[in-house]
This record gives structure tokens, sequence and C-alpha cells, in this order.
């Protein structure tokens, strides 16, 4: 088959996507096209329109969630990747080649080895041990029984179940039968990871744990992750980027900031209502540069601080090196008093002393404290010390104000 260019940054890529259901599929599809509603065509044709003209890509290595209610078409658009379900018309690229397009033996050899399911279910063989399980992929395809073991019990290893080879799945607790299930998907080496629900029958303890999990992994083994959910909290600790789907439409794709601060429409707005969004913003992402910055080298003076402050009308003043390196904090008045005192150099030595930078990946969580309990706006700094901006009160207010 054919391999079409495309960029190297895409892993997967949903192109015109259409899923009707039903024994008039094409005649449904030419309805849809022709502007009839969903209702209209399903009294026609009885068809169902599961995906309507989805189009998004996804990136190489990131951690892709696809989120709405029942009912928006976000199981069927997962299938539709790796083909479980047939697209009724569109192109589904895995690495520039056309899903859609494969013959038989193509598609085996993609889900062997570049494409693994985890399911709700756990799906596992009660019969079998915890390894023979894990390996279970490796040996329908064929694998010498010495080799699957080998890479069973390294997978096995990485989820945290060493030493559980022998067990059986009735000795397991749900959240250790779900890492089996990870197990036996990771075992093939897989590049791309669809996961259906996988954590929502858990209790909310396990399943916080095998998210985390799921990053460390990640962290550890980049691979190209499509993960459905119906837990907003779940898209928000674990996805990189997020696509609501509505009625089969794909409404809004963004990062988590992105989708809360600026919501497509009232349906997206709905999922985000009650979301804590302390936990989800990090400093760097509200930091502003609204402050008078000043670079530190020979021939600034206090009078020369004070001056470009009361030229933008501003009670502080960053100071930073020419590499853009922060280096401290002075206000009007720590400038004037330690002129005053007739110190040799009042331009450093009105440094403000209790003002701490923020690191940018700092959660907006822990930076509430520290932001309330400054009498200035508190500067963030990325791992190089560069300064992104500062934080105020009215800044941290207003970001909350816009996602209530």
């Amino acid at each position: 088959m054919a391999t079409t260019e495309s960029d190297p940054t895409v892993k997967i890529s949903i192109k015109d996507v259409f899923k009707i259901f039903g024994e008039q599929p094409e005649r449904a599809l030419e309805l849809l096209k022709a502007g009839r509603t969903k209702p209209e065509i399903h009294a026609a044709t009885g068809c169902t329109i599961a995906v309507n003209d989805a189009s998004f890509d996804i990136s190489a290595g990131e951690i892709f969630v696809i989120m709405g209610l029942s009912g928006s078409g976000k199981s069927t658009m997962l299938r539709l990747i790796n083909r479980l379900i047939e697209p009724t018309s569109g192109a589904i690229e895995i690495a520039g080649r056309d899903v859609a397009q494969m013959s038989r033996s193509e598609l085996v050899a993609l889900r062997r080895n570049d494409v693994s399911m985890v399911f709700q279910s756990f799906a596992l063989l009660p019969n079998r041990s915890v390894i023979d399980n894990a390996a279970f992929g490796l040996e329908i395809a064929g694998m010498e029984e010495a080799e699957r073991k080998r890479r069973a019990r390294t997978v096995l290893q990485a989820v945290g179940l060493e030493g559980y080879d022998d067990s059986r799945p009735d000795q397991l607790s749900g959240g250790m039968k779900q890492r089996v299930g990870l197990a036996r998907a990771l075992a093939g080496e897989p590049t791309v990871l669809l996961m259906d629900e996988a954590f929502s029958a858990l209790d909310p303890l396990i399943r916080t744990e095998m998210q985390d999990e799921l990053v460390r992994l990640q962290s550890e083994h980049s691979r190209t992750i499509v993960f459905v959910s119906h837990d907003i909290d779940e898209a928000m600790r674990i996805g990189d980027r997020i696509c609501i789907m509505q009625n089969g439409e794909v409404v809004q794709v963004g990062t988590p900031d992105e989708i809360v601060l600026k919501p497509a429409n009232d349906y997206v707005r709905s999922f985000f209502r009650n979301v804590d969004v302390s936990q989800v913003f990090r400093a760097g992402d509200i930091a502003r540069k609204t402050q008078v910055t000043i670079i530190d080298r020979q021939g600034v003076s206090a009078a020369a601080a004070l001056e470009r402050m009361e030229h933008y009308d501003r009670d502080i003043a960053i100071i930073l090196g020419r590499d853009k390196t922060y280096h401290g904090m002075v206000s009007r008045n720590s400038l004037i008093e330690t002129t005053r005192d007739g110190a040799s150099d009042p331009y450093r030595r009105a440094f403000l002393k209790d003002i701490e930078p923020i690191p940018a990946a700092e959660s907006l969580s822990n930076v509430l404290g520290k932001v309330a309990a400054s009498a200035f706006p508190v500067p963030v700094i990325d791992e190089a010390n560069r300064y992104l901006g500062s934080i105020s009160k009215s800044t941290l207010l207003e970001t909350l104000d816009r996602t209530a």
C-alpha cells in the first residue's frame, strides 16, 4: 500500500471521517451532506450518524484524550483508528498510511506491530497465569515461548507486577488486573496505544493510581496514546490535548488550559464548570509581562531606575541580566530609602529581600498563598532562571473568575 508524504510530528491524521450505522449509509451520507438533520436522516433511512465529518491530527508521543457524553461518538472514533469498524467515508492515516485502504494482511500486521488496544474490561483468561496473559498477543503472533515470556516479564516489571508471573487473575485486585491488561498491550512494543475507558471500572483511588502509572510509563517510553474518557478530571490529569465530541462532531481540540479558558460553546463549558483550575494551570500559564524591566549593567543608577518607573507609572521594576535572567526586584520606596541612607550602590542594595520567584512549573494551587501573601506581583522564572512575567493578585483573581 502506498504511503503518502506526511508531517513526521503527526502520528495519526483523521481527515473528513464519517461513520454511519445502518443499511443505507451511502444514501444517509448524501442526505447529511445536503444539510438534512440527524433525526430527518434516521426517519428516512433508519441510519444513525455516529461520526460526522471528523478532522484532527494527533502528534507523535502525546496523550490525546477524546471525551464527550454517551452517544457523542468518542468510542466509535477510537475503533475507527485501528479499523475495528469500517469508516463510511474519509481517511485515517497512521504514520502516513491510510488504514481505511489497507488489505487484511496489512491491517493484521499493523495491529501486531504498531497499534495495541486496552479496553474497559480486563478480558483476562482465567485459566492462564499472569505472565501467559501478558504474553498472549505475542503467542497468537507466533513468537517463540522464551522470547515472548522475556518480553512479558519486562512489561510486567514496568507496570509494577514483578513477582506475580505465576499468579492467576482471580488472585489479583481490580487495579492489578488492569495492569496485566496494560502489560499485554505493551508487550508488542506498539508505537500507538488506544485506550477505551480503560480505568473507568476501577475504584477512584485505584483509577488515580493507574493514571499516574500511565503518565510515568509515558515519561519512560514515549508512545502516541489515544485515550477515550467521560471523566473530565481524568482528561485534565493525563491529557496533553483534549478532543471534545458532541453528537458525532468534533467540537473543540486543544490543551486543557486552552479549552478551560476559551470553550467553543456551552456544551464544552459545561464539562469544565466544576473543574478545580488551580490544579490545571501552572505559574507560567498566567504570568504576564506587564511590569517594567531594567537591564542590570554598568551605568544604571537608582535615579535612572526611578525615572523609568515614573515614566510607566509603576511602583516596582524587575531587574534582569542581559540574557534575560532574573536578578531581583526593586520598588520606588526601596530605591528612595537606600539613596537617603547614603549607600554607595543604592541601586543593587534596593533589591527587595522578601520576594522569591516562582518556578514556571509550579501548580496554581501552590501559587495562591504566595501571591496572596506578597505586597507585590511575584516574578515567575523558567528552569534557566529566565524571567517569564509576574503574577499579581488581580491576574490571579481574573484567571479564577474567567473559569468560574
